[in-house]
């Protein structure tokens, strides 16, 4: 038979287990926070962007659809050469960095809009001052090279990337790592309260032998606590000590009258 679960029983298990699911929800943040601030080491970011123009020969002439998509694919293909060792491995050498060109690439992030002739080159690193050198002195040495390679000219620096007193770390954020921490622990909290009322056979009312076993109740046993009995013959011994008071008192009554 298909069993069945109705909205009182969630609030019912709910209610029951509701220790269970805040302890793991409570556990689950403090764990996250506890990682995000004591051993996930800070990573910050520094963008350098340059801009790919036109040449010199289509200055003059109008712009069109073809100009943009030719723009458009030079920029890919510059995407794929300032990530190469051969622009990587002179940042490696000018700068002294104790990394490998695979390494640094690693560190890269090379972005532009759609249709946009402006590339945006971004360096993460755990240093904030480093991440901008790198940044800026990529974009220099393709700046310079990448004359010989496609013997054009036609790549000008728009902005660099300046070094920042108090900067702000884009790697670990605390709060959205315990925001998503916080869910996930209440997921799993309540997952394993449901789990758990599912895992429990133990019988706790007449209604559970009719629904489990089958069978029809006939009767009930009411368990009587130790305080119960105690109060019960406490109430007992004071009403038989009133029965026979009041019997006294009549007996000495017949007498008197006899």
């Amino acid at each position: 038979m298909e069993e069945t679960i109705s909205l009182k029983e969630i609030a019912q298990v709910l209610k029951k287990r509701f220790w269970l699911i805040l302890s793991t929800t409570a556990g689950a943040v403090i764990i996250a926070a506890l990682i995000s601030y004591f051993f996930l080491t800070p990573t910050y970011e520094a963008t350098t962007q340059f801009i790919v123009n036109t040449s010199q020969s289509q200055e003059e002439s109008e712009f069109d659809v073809n100009d943009i998509r030719t723009n458009v694919e030079l920029i890919n293909t510059y995407n794929v050469v300032i990530k190469s060792p051969a622009i990587l491995d002179d940042v490696v050498s000018e700068m002294n960095l104790s990394m490998s060109a695979d390494s640094l690439r690693q560190k890269l992030n090379i972005s532009s809009e759609q249709n946009s002739q402006v590339v945006s080159v971004t360096v993460t690193d755990t240093n904030q001052n480093r991440a901008a050198m790198v940044a800026n002195t990529t974009v220099e040495i393709f700046h310079e090279k990448i004359q010989d390679y496609m013997n054009v000219d036609n790549v000008n620096i728009l902005s660099e990337a300046q070094p920042v007193d108090n900067p702000s770390p884009v790697s670990p954020k605390p709060f959205l790592n315990m925001a998503i921490a916080l869910v996930l622990g209440l997921m799993v909290g309540v997952g394993v309260a449901f789990l758990l009322e599912y895992l429990d056979n133990t019988i706790k009312a007449e209604k559970d032998i009719e629904d489990k076993l089958g069978l029809p109740v006939l009767g009930i046993i009411t368990h009587i606590s130790e305080e119960e009995i105690s109060k019960a013959s406490e109430a007992a011994n004071a009403t038989s000590l009133r029965a026979k008071g009041g019997h006294s008192r009549y007996a000495s009554k017949q007498k008197e009258t006899v």
